[in-house]
């Protein structure tokens, strides 16, 4: 299928062959029929893509500290690689999508019924359900196309609350602006539209508001204070898009006392008190389509608001813009400027250069079923592999997988074969990037491919579990991102299914830190020493939001299991004895902070008596760096800090081992694996240490849990 892709770093847009999306349980599968191109957000979009690196970062000056301190603790060239690699992750575009729903997890919706939803341009979306609205018979599909940014204008106009007969400034008279005008009408307001381009102040007077043309030297304080019979506007709804400060000072002199601004578009915000505090203005800013947004729990979980306590969500924002179109009360056809076939998108933005363009439809032709819905994308052809080859499948392209697993494996000699993911975007610029043969949006193109003998497992950790079990089923060698499961039924799931293939089939976790050359070191340091050892690890790790996906127990495991199991097993390496029993302590329980697991020391003891505590913190600050392990044994000490200064004090014949750049032991982790494969010997750790490690990460985090 064909979809819209836009390239951050270059600004260059491009139609790209995705194989068709997985449609997840909550979600809806969409056949598009029309979607429209939002002038504003878009075009917003492209003219930064399209920006340097200079006038990119000084759009974003949050982001640039954000680099300054990686600079700090990771060193410059892998910040660089990191920046350089979020840049050029393709971004889909478009929000405002109307088509059939094809298939439907959601048992709110049924295949054939017609929907609208914020999927992008593309000729098959998922979308989750709340996120989507039936259309009524009476509203066409290039109408419907307008719902979606319909609800922006309505959000912010709710916010307003006008009441019938209050007199009501829209400043900015775009699509948001125009469609603001014909809610505020439909709502019984007067309004007053304001905006430098003549054609669109013709329009807004077509759907009964009256209007001030800047182009023509008009001024608004005194076209506001007539029309509000000198007594000051209700409110102001600001539509426009400009980094100017003047809209919102103009909505501040025209507004009455109390009045109300709400800012829908993006203007400057340099706010002046003297032109609030004696009128005892509110000024609010409208967040996209109304309560709901950005919220994972409403969007990607499907858990609805009540509506006794929050009567008007996105969804039904949708449905109320649906039904005013259905009465008539809402009008968008004299928005419709330009019409395109998704074949020729690119025309199409191109025509957002061009300042009298306003509604722009993308129409999708019909096709065959089966073109729109096939799963596999071919990216080039295929090779004929020797015998003792390591042909990779690839499940997940996320941001680790895709900057640091893909190519470390690629380096390693491996053949790069097929790459999964649900949506398919990632799938395929990563695997055109990679030389991967196939991008594809089911696993069984992986299970069931007879040239693939080794599976990378890099999708999220709940998902980890199952995986490994499917492909070592399949009769596939694997190798699993930490963690290796959630649960201890998880971890005897995998160890059924490791003993039912007899062994025959590997499976490694990407524990690389024990591969790194510095930690290499250490070991072959403490080889010689017969007596017990003390460890000390800090894991520096920087706060998470509560709602991340890593901090669910059911999702991410959290990020003892998760995250501070890479230190569990680098203690198990280097002790090179069998974990006795633990201790674990996390903060107390505090006002403020959700989370206390990922605050927390665990102490391992050795059956050979060594022993060594973990400081897993998430309060810590970024100035201070990230990871540090130290080794006490034979009246030395090994200090290692963040994985580029190795210090030792009192070893005979060893000072020092610094690193230009950071090694976490990727690469050799990696490649360690590739040769146990293609030699027929067995991977670096056994199988029965990946286990031990794994119940002790789940025992730890129960026990944390626990307290």
């Amino acid at each position: 299928m064909l979809q819209v892709l836009q390239n951050v770093g270059s600004g260059e847009t491009t139609v790209a062959q995705i194989p068709c999306p997985l449609v997840k349980r909550g979600e809806v599968l969409i056949r598009s029929s029309k979607t429209l191109v939002s002038a504003g957000t878009e075009r917003m979009l492209i003219d930064f893509g399209k920006a340097n690196w200079f006038e990119k970062a000084r759009q974003q000056p949050d982001k640039v500290k954000m680099v300054l301190n990686k600079v700090k603790t990771d060193g410059l060239a892998p910040t660089i690689d990191a920046v350089r690699s979020k840049l050029n992750q393709p971004l889909p575009l478009g929000y405002c999508n109307v088509g059939r729903v094809i298939e439907a997890s959601a048992s709110e919706f049924n295949a054939g019924e017609r929907v609208v939803s914020n999927g992008h341009h593309a000729e098959v979306v998922r979308v989750p359900k709340n996120l989507c609205a039936r259309v009524p018979d009476e509203v066409d599909d290039e109408s419907a196309a307008f719902t979606v940014i319909g609800a922006i204008a309505l959000q912010g106009i709710r916010l307003v609350a006008p009441t019938v007969g209050e007199a009501v400034v829209v400043t900015g008279l775009g699509l948001i602006g125009l469609l603001a005008v014909q809610l505020l009408r439909a709502n019984g307001c007067r309004v007053l539209g304001i905006d430098f381009d003549s054609a669109k102040c013709e329009l807004a007077r077509q759907f009964g508001a009256e209007t001030v043309d800047l182009s023509k030297g008009e001024d608004p304080i005194a076209r506001a204070s007539a029309f509000s019979r000198g007594r000051g506007v209700d409110g102001v709804v600001i539509t426009a898009s400009t980094k100017s400060n003047e809209p919102v000072s103009q909505a501040a002199t025209m507004c009455r006392k109390r009045g109300r601004i709400v800012l829908v578009g993006v203007v400057g915000l340099e706010l002046s008190r003297a032109d609030f505090f004696e009128k005892e203005l509110t000024f609010q800013v409208s967040c996209s389509y109304g309560p709901g947004r950005y919220d994972d729990e409403y969007e990607q979980k499907g858990h609805d608001y009540p509506i006794g306590y929050v009567r008007w969500t996105e969804q039904r924002n949708f449905e109320a813009v649906l039904d005013l179109m259905a009465s008539g009360r809402v009008d968008v056809k004299p928005l419709i400027t330009h019409r395109y076939d998704i074949d020729n998108a690119l025309e199409a933005y191109r025509k957002l250069d061009d300042r009298s363009a306003l509604g722009i439809l993308l129409n999708y032709p019909k096709k065959g079923a089966e073109s729109l819905t096939n799963s596999s994308v071919v990216l080039c052809k295929t090779s004929k592999y020797e015998g003792s080859s390591v042909v990779l499948g690839f499940i997940g392209a996320g941001n680790y997988a895709s900057r640091v697993l893909i190519p470390a494996f690629q380096a390693s000699g491996a053949k790069l074969h097929t790459v999964v993911t649900s949506g398919g975007v990632s799938a395929v610029h990563h695997g055109k990037k990679n030389d991967f043969v196939n991008a594809a949006t089911h696993v069984e193109a992986v299970y069931a491919n007879t040239d693939i003998n080794a599976v990378v497992v890099a999708t999220q950790h709940n998902q980890h579990a199952r995986q490994v079990c499917d492909a070592l089923n399949a009769g596939k060698h694997v190798f699993v991102e930490k963690p290796l499961a959630l649960s201890c039924e998880e971890i005897e799931a995998i160890e059924t299914a490791h003993s039912r293939q007899g062994g025959k089939y590997q499976i490694m976790v990407g524990y690389n830190r024990r591969f790194a050359a510095q930690v290499q070191q250490m070991k072959a340091l403490l080889e010689p020493v017969s007596g017990p050892k003390v460890f000390m690890m800090t894991m520096n790790a920087g706060a998470i939001p509560a709602d991340h996906w890593t901090q669910d127990p059911d999702v991410g495991g959290g990020r003892i299991i998760g995250e501070a199991c890479h230190y569990i097993d680098l203690m198990r390496y280097l002790a090179g004895s069998k974990i006795k029993s633990f201790t674990a302590t996390s903060m107390g329980a505090s006002p403020g902070i959700p989370i206390t697991e990922d605050k927390a020391a665990i102490t391992l003891s050795f059956e050979d008596g060594s022993f060594g505590t973990i400081h897993y913190l998430a309060n810590g600050g970024k100035a201070f760096p990230k990871e540090r392990i130290e080794v006490f044994a034979n009246d030395a000490v090994l200090q290692l800090d963040n994985f580029r200064k190795l210090k030792g004090y009192g070893w005979k014949g060893f000072k020092s081992m610094n690193l230009w750049k950071q090694d976490k032991g990727q690469s050799a982790c990696t490649e360690a694996f590739v040769n146990a494969i293609k030699e027929g010997k067995p991977v670096p750790i056994s199988f029965d240490e990946i286990i031990e490690v794994a119940k002790v990460s789940v025992d730890v985090a129960l026990a944390l849990r626990n307290q």
